[in-house]
């Protein structure tokens, strides 16, 4: 899956998912703020992340990802080939 996919894929799954308007998701945009996460959404998005991409996130990384940039990032790097 290349980047341009990853990231069309994941605004429109936020977005529908969080009932965000799109165009609020951006690369720099705080995924928290946007989102308007408490800690449970958190896991949510994480286990919807995970089992959309195959991608294993555990504890420990989630600091590093706080912008939708960090998590087009992070699904890059981290999918399975």
């Amino acid at each position: 899956m290349t980047r341009e996919e990853i990231i069309k894929q994941i605004n429109a799954t936020m977005a529908e998912e969080f009932e965000v308007d799109e165009s609020a998701i951006t690369p720099e945009a705080s995924i928290k703020d946007t989102l308007q996460l408490d800690s449970l959404n958190l896991v949510d998005l994480v286990a919807m992340v995970q089992q959309t991409y195959k991608v294993t996130i555990p504890l420990s990384d989630l600091p590093k990802i706080q912008t939708f940039s960090n998590l087009y990032d992070y699904i890059e790097q981290h999918q399975k080939a």
